[in-house]
């Protein structure tokens, strides 16, 4: 068999059954083969960085390795940032590169370059993926595949990169005869079954039933470890309330009355005044990074014991001192919890969470006033269908998303969080609805917009479900606001020397449905008009220059729950149980 035609047969019999790409001299093979075989359906981007984003998107979604090949050399370096944001996000994607002939490589020879399109892409890869490998031997290429694939879902997630010289990728081999992976002791270990002591579930227990005022923070980890279903149950005996950080958001859905929604820097207000003030914090899968805790991490939920639930044995006690890490994948722990008998008395914490929620809604300033950016989003949420994928970019526009965008049913939020790629959204959305059949929703800024605005060509050559808000204020409005801030409303690059097109105009010119909107009765009917059906469609909303609120004040030496605009002092310490600092 083609080594090729191998490749893919093995992914196909993986479950990865759509790969994204843009053609070249050095993957034409691949593509052939991805073509030619009908389980895998072959989805061909305008350029590598919106196929790399699509498979991203395709795995979120899915759970399934994702694939996204390009040709050696710009190729393979325009791959660089989806896999950056795979690995720094733990989104399982093989990426599979093609490479020139191994005569023409250079190997250890002191010369920049001996074939044509050479770049030492796995150099470049390695400290951005969980492996990278050169297969230059055919005898290794069953091994190295099966390695690759396997490490791409095994333990903490991530992406991988094959790059595959030309003369690698046509001759034919016996797989049979070649050495498998499978055989390995690394492969072996992994078989193990994974279980929590019954010591350390005793602490657990011990730390829940001692508390008054308990806290679950989700983050990542938990959307990847698909433990939703045992969450829910264990949340619905319980009733303990739940905050997220933004990679968290869409795994307790806004119908469970006790989500009191995102945490850190841009959060709701409700929820970070509910991680303050709580006693117990039991953290699943959340890094804790400074946007979440703050600058000063000994003020983050200072007078609660904390559990911390993690994959990652490397990030506990990094920011915050914990009272007990839990190595484990967040599905053992979950599964474990459900399994214990949890009886705590907490109506009166819950009351005032809930008393947190209805007195600082995120769609309205502490002074009552709307939040116009806010309600967008709240519209949008309005008139979504119960499993619509919403893909948000990064700005902006991601904030308000993540504070208003309300959840429901089989509804999914796709977040760029540990890279924070802009333009990320559209091609994110390309890869979830090609993998799924599932209508996307498209929420992104002018600057994100422009980024991979090419890709609407594959919208209307594959006639995808997609529908693309874009919030439009003709500048990049969280850098303004650091501007703002810091460098004296020196605007440059924000808004001098800044400019957007016609969004509404560039779309038809792709044969798409498209719009400009501007005021508030516009804008919200575009909303409801455009959801009520799956045709591809730009809805350009043009919103004036404005920041999002809350704003970090813990610059200054505040806590989270102390964010911009500041309470009233004498209404900020009617809120706090523990001491505040003020």
């Amino acid at each position: 068999m083609k080594v090729t035609d191998y490749i893919v047969e093995f992914l196909a019999k993986k479950g990865s059954d759509r790969a994204f790409g843009y053609i070249g001299g050095s993957n034409a093979l691949i593509f052939d083969s991805l073509d030619r075989n009908s389980a895998i359906g072959l989805v061909n981007s305008v350029h590598e960085q919106g196929a790399g984003f699509a498979a991203e998107g395709y795995a979120r979604v899915t759970g399934e390795t994702g694939i996204a090949t390009a040709t050696s050399g710009p190729g393979a370096t325009n791959l660089l940032t989806p896999m950056a944001s795979c690995y720094l996000d733990s989104v399982p994607v093989l990426f599979i590169t093609g490479q020139c002939n191994t005569t023409e490589y250079k190997y250890d020879l002191p010369i920049r370059q001996g074939g044509f399109q050479e770049v030492d892409i796995v150099g470049m890869a390695t400290p951005i993926s969980k492996y990278a490998v050169l297969i230059d031997d055919l005898d290794n290429v069953r091994y190295e595949l099966e390695k690759a694939y396997f490490l791409t879902q095994d333990g903490r997630k991530g992406p991988v990169l094959i790059d595959l010289p030309l003369n690698m990728q046509y001759p034919d081999i016996d797989v049979e005869a070649q050495r498998s992976f499978y055989d390995s002791e690394q492969y072996k270990a992994s078989l193990k079954e994974e279980k929590i002591d019954d010591e350390s579930m005793a602490k657990v227990f011990g730390l829940i039933d001692a508390s008054t005022r308990p806290v679950i923070l989700l983050g990542g980890g938990a959307r990847i470890a698909g433990m939703e279903a045992t969450l829910n149950a264990f949340l619905a005996k319980t009733e303990i309330p739940v905050v997220y950080s933004l990679m968290g958001k869409d795994i307790i859905k806004d119908t469970y009355r006790y989500n009191l929604g995102l945490i850190g820097s841009h959060a709701n207000r409700y929820g970070n005044l509910t991680l303050a003030n709580a006693d117990l914090m039991i953290v699943i899968g959340s890094r804790l990074d400074p946007r979440q805790t703050g600058w000063v991490p000994k003020l983050f939920a200072r007078e609660a014991k904390v559990i911390h639930v993690n994959i990652d044995e490397y990030e506990f006690n990094r920011r915050i001192e914990v009272d007990l890490a839990l190595h484990h994948d967040a599905k053992v722990f979950v599964d474990a919890l459900g399994e214990g008998d949890v009886t705590i008395d907490i109506e009166t914490w819950q009351k005032k969470v809930l008393s947190y929620k209805t007195k600082y809604p995120s769609t309205y300033h502490i002074d009552g006033r709307e939040k116009i950016e806010n309600k967008i989003i709240e519209q949008i949420s309005e008139h979504l269908k119960d499993d619509d994928i919403v893909s948000v970019d990064v700005g902006s526009h991601q904030m308000w998303a993540a504070q208003s965008l309300e959840m429901k049913g089989q509804q999914r939020v796709l977040l760029n969080s540990g890279l924070g790629a802009m333009g990320c959204a559209l091609p994110t959305a390309i890869g979830s609805s090609s993998g799924t059949g599932r209508r996307s929703i498209v929420i992104v800024g002018d600057g994100g917009f422009q980024m991979n605005i090419q890709e609407l060509e594959v919208l209307k050559r594959r006639g995808l479900p997609i529908k693309i808000f874009i919030l439009n204020n003709a500048s990049l409005g969280m850098v303004m606001d650091m501007q703002d801030k810091y460098l004296e409303n020196n605007y440059i690059g924000t808004k001098d020397d800044y400019s957007v097109p016609d969004f509404s105009t560039i779309a038809k010119a792709y044969g798409i449905r498209s719009r400009a909107v501007s005021t508030v009765g516009e804008i919200y009917a575009a909303i409801e008009n455009s959801l009520m059906d799956d045709t591809c469609e730009v809805i350009d909303i043009h919103i004036d220059d404005s920041i999002v609120h809350p704003d970090p004040s813990f610059a200054t030496g505040k806590p989270i729950e102390d964010l911009y605009p500041l309470l009233d002092r004498d209404e900020f310490k009617a809120q706090m149980i523990i001491k505040p600092v003020l």
